[in-house]
């Protein structure tokens, strides 16, 4: 790219800066210092050990972040729902730690409020419906501490949704499920289908009243791996009014880098590690396939290409960014860390787009997609009342 194209990009993103609906910097803490702030300075250059720092927010022209609040999905009950306060905990002591960079965000007002005082918007979103416990007054006590997504799965299927990466139980939503949607909707709380079947997709689609989103996934016609969209369930989007939100997942991206990846992940598991395990023995293991196993190469051309189409498809009212950035170890050169947005940017302008597409894709279409979402519970609010179903009496039993 030019340095004319960059710079163009770096303007950009001053008058509309990135909204990234997916960064899992507080996991990454977790495991890498207990999330102690003092032993891992954000406002210092981290990049030898995370994706993410204050200063490479910045430069990459971040202008709101969703911060995943995520527990991983072996974690079961209410060890699920201590983790994800305690993520929920990290972020606001983060926010609290460096006020003049960050400002706690809950609505798409306090969005615009935190971007013209010129810091960075912060925001949450849970990682998996194994958050709540199946429990709907759980949801609304994640929604009262500031969480503003929910995926409904991570990697395993919950006993009322099927993830896109286990074995199909509930065909989509069970009647439970499909009342989390309907109270999510009713607090203001988004609906995240990213790590879904297809068929959850597509029955929280039909149940929900406010727009959802994909808060990190990728095109499945282009690259056709479980974690990415279907173009038929792309194509309801325009109706519902959601968000696709383009991920840098290297195997979400490139049919050869998924292929790798999948031949890594065997390689991790037949030496007796979990895939999702970064630990230094399991990372010094994925050193040595990679030895003889190069990576396929990925460029910020790559997620482009994706943006295109999902562009094509859905329209550009309604795609979004949302990296994955501390979650992901295979990303785009030029896309490596918080800083590299402006590659994608200077990408796109060479392809032609707009300005104001791209304003669209980087702020404002987040932006909306909120603030439509809280029309939404504002109305609801006023003829329906908190749910106090349970698993049992919708499902029939526990599951």
């Amino acid at each position: 790219m030019t340095a004319d194209l960059l710079a163009r990009a770096h303007a950009v993103l001053r008058d509309t800066p990135v909204v990234d609906g997916h960064n899992d910097l507080p996991w990454a803490m977790r495991l890498l210092a207990g999330y102690d702030l003092d032993a891992v300075d954000l406002a210092t250059d981290q990049r030898a050990r995370l994706h993410t720092d204050l200063d490479r927010l910045r430069t990459g022209g971040v202008g709101a972040q969703f911060w995943s609040v995520y527990a991983r999905s072996n974690l079961a009950g209410d060890a699920a729902v201590s983790a994800t306060l305690e993520q929920i905990d990290f972020v606001r002591t983060l926010t609290e730690r460096f006020p003049d960079r960050l400002q706690l965000a809950c609505t798409a007002d306090e969005m615009e409020a935190a971007r013209a005082a010129g810091r960075i918007a912060s925001l949450m979103g849970a990682e998996g419906g194994h958050s709540i416990n199946s429990s709907l007054a759980t949801l609304r006590a994640l929604h009262r501490l500031g969480v503003r997504y929910m995926t409904l799965t991570h990697n395993d299927n919950v006993p009322w949704a099927d993830s896109a990466t286990d074995e199909p139980k509930a065909g989509g939503l069970t009647a439970f499920g499909e009342e989390v949607v309907r109270e999510m909707n009713r607090v203001g709380m988004l609906v995240d289908l990213s790590h879904v079947s297809p068929d959850t997709m597509r029955a929280a689609l039909a149940v929900s009243e406010a727009p959802v989103i994909f808060s990190h996934s990728c095109a499945r016609a282009i690259c056709d791996h479980p974690r990415n969209i279907p173009d038929d369930v792309l194509a309801t989007l325009p109706a519902n009014g959601g968000v696709a939100m383009a991920a840098f997942v290297g195997y979400f991206l490139l049919p050869a880098a998924r292929d790798w990846s999948a031949a890594a992940d065997e390689y991790v598991r037949a030496n007796g590690f979990h895939r999702l395990d970064w630990s230094p023995e399991a990372t010094e293991c994925r050193r040595t396939f990679e030895t003889t196993h190069p990576r396929p190469p990925l460029t910020v051309a790559t997620v482009a290409d994706h943006l295109d189409y999902l562009r094509e498809v859905v329209g550009i009212d309604h795609i979004g960014l949302g990296s994955d950035f501390d979650g992901a170890s295979y990303l785009p050169a030029g896309l490596d860390d918080v800083s590299g947005y402006p590659n994608l940017i200077a990408e796109l302008l060479g392809r032609g787009w707009s300005e104001p597409d791209i304003g669209k894709l980087t702020w404002h279409n987040a932006v909306r997609v909120l603030r439509d979402a809280e029309a939404v519970a504002e109305r609801l609010q006023s003829s329906r009342r908190p749910s106090n179903a349970t698993i049992a009496q919708l499902d029939g039993s526990a599951r």
